[in-house]
């Protein structure tokens, strides 16, 4: 009988985009290797090189890898160097997007006034990416018989949204439209496809008016990363094993209140 609900002995993860030391994925990779998981770590910088560091220090079996993963020569170079390393991949979270260590924040140029370029740039980052990766490990998953694909995704695209963040918000959708395809695709191999959709969540890179939001949900603060990882780490699961093309949303129950006007005239 398994000591935990979920277990992850003997499963290579993959988590992309966990550099940063407050992030959702390095929460992810930390609840991963707490439940036995083999952890491959990507980011664009050496610090990728401290959070692994973190995760051998408690007993893991961790490594970390660097690459540009809007580059698809060094995403199929570092997934079949991490299949080398640690023999294949079980699980694969896509969470790298968004924000880049060293790269300008995502453009707010509404649609009129945005140049071709940055809606480009905004797609690549943050569609392109999980694309790329899904490719390169897919292979392993086919051969195995078994994988588990969870996308973070976000309310912002799929839910809502927001003005001046159209590019961010049709990759972020179209992310959940690839996952339904690709769960289609795949269910027959024993692998699912799903996504989590994190609302406000408190990182390092949250903003003052980002804070603010968090703190007009219902639950009146922001997620800490761990609660939007804890959702990933169960459809990353064995026991997730009939859940697929599906998107958890992780947002406090901000998306389902209809008022958002001032607390004292109504909630």
């Amino acid at each position: 009988m398994k000591n935990t609900f979920v277990n992850f002995e003997g499963k290579v993860c993959l988590v992309t985009g966990a550099g940063s030391p407050t992030g959702i994925g390095f929460a992810a990779a930390k609840i991963l290797a707490g439940l036995g998981g083999r952890v491959a770590l990507i980011a664009t910088t050496e610090r990728i090189y401290d959070r692994a560091a973190e995760l051998t220090a408690g007993g893991a079996d961790a490594k970390g890898y660097i690459a540009d993963l809007m580059d698809r020569e060094q995403v199929s170079r570092v997934v079949a160097e991490i299949a080398a390393d640690f023999g294949t991949i079980h699980v694969l979270i896509n969470n790298a997007g968004m924000v880049q260590t060293g790269v300008a924040e995502e453009d707010l140029t509404p649609i009129v006034d945005m140049a071709y370029e940055n809606w480009d740039d905004s797609l690549n980052r943050n569609l392109n990416i999980p694309f790329n990766v899904t490719k390169c490990v897919l292979p392993y998953m086919i051969s195995q018989n078994y994988g588990r694909i969870v996308n973070v995704s976000s309310v912002t695209g799929p839910v809502v949204s927001n003005p001046g963040e159209a590019s961010y918000s049709a990759a972020k959708a179209a992310i959940v439209g690839m996952s339904r395809a690709l769960a289609i695709e795949v269910g027959r191999h024993n692998i699912t496809v799903n996504n989590v959709l994190p609302g406000w969540i408190g990182t390092a890179s949250q903003t003052e008016a980002e804070a603010a939001g968090g703190f007009n949900t219902p639950m009146k603060r922001s997620a800490d990363a761990s609660e939007v990882a804890n959702a990933i780490v169960f459809l990353a699961s064995e026991e997730a094993s009939y859940i697929t093309g599906e998107s958890l949303v992780v947002d406090g129950g901000n998306t389902i209140q209809e008022y958002k006007g001032p607390s004292e005239l109504y909630y």
